[in-house]
């Protein structure tokens, strides 16, 4: 059974950082192109950063450019986002989806909040 599996959120005050982790199993990650989306309340998914299969070509929303970095370890079926000078609109569930063509998998989200 696919399953993918976020950690690493939590409370941090604003300018801080944090390191969200995702685990894949059940399917070949390697093969699946890995995304970050969030959802603050009261508003809709966004995404935030993909990172393909086999070229690693990363793409960010400019929401997060130059403060987020996704990246991948395919050998440990794992994707990272870290996030450095957290804003207070950062704040949101965090999810991490991975993607082949038309099969896409989520997994439960970890919660973010950015916060003095």
């Amino acid at each position: 059974q696919a399953q993918l599996v976020e950690s690493g959120g939590g409370l941090v005050e604003p300018g801080g950082s944090l390191k969200l982790s995702c685990v894949g199993s059940g399917f070949p990650f390697s093969s699946y192109v890995i995304s970050w989306y969030r959802q603050a309340p009261g508003k809709e998914r966004e995404w935030v950063a993909t990172i393909t299969d086999f070229t690693f070509t990363i793409s960010y929303d400019d929401s997060v450019r130059g403060r987020f970095t996704i990246s991948r370890v395919n050998a440990r079926d794992t994707a990272y986002l870290h996030m450095n000078t957290l804003k207070p609109e950062d704040t949101a569930v965090y999810y991490c989806s991975a993607r082949h063509w038309d099969t896409v998998y989520w997994g439960q989200g970890t919660q973010v909040t950015v916060s003095s």
